[in-house]
This record gives C-alpha cells, structure tokens and sequence, in this order.
C-alpha cells in the first residue's frame, strides 16, 4: 500500500475508535478475543500509519466497530 492511503486508513480506524469511546488497549484485548493477535502497540502503529495492516485484521475490526469495509476505507 501506498504510505499516504494507509496514513489515511489509520486515522479513520483512530476516528472510530474514539467515536465509540474506546482506548486502544481496548480495541486490541477485543481483537485478541476474535483470535486477531494484535498489540497495543501495534494497533498504535497502523493508527499513526506507521505499519501495514492485513486483511484479518481488517476483517476483525469490522466487527469490533460494527461497521461495513466501506466504512473503514472512507
């Protein structure tokens, strides 16, 4: 992925994130229950852009914030 579309995918996952009042050690502990084995620290990375995310982890994100794939890619 391009350095400017995953800075934008990660500040759109930290939008709704914080529109649901959640914290990203929050975020993370219900990742690990989806079998998405995902730090804080990590999930902090994609939010600044700073790591590649992959398809599970996009698929379990869905479904920590109910939102469609449309949702996350806006």
């Amino acid at each position: 992925m391009n350095a400017a579309y995953e800075k934008a995918l990660g500040q759109n996952i930290q939008q709704l994130r914080m529109e649901r009042g959640l914290s990203q050690e929050q975020v993370s502990a219900r990742l690990q229950v989806l079998g998405c084995d995902i730090t804080r620290s990590a999930l902090a990375k994609i939010e600044a852009g700073q790591r590649h995310i992959y398809p599970d982890e996009l698929m379990r994100l869905r479904e920590v914030f109910a939102v469609s794939y449309e949702e996350l890619f806006v």
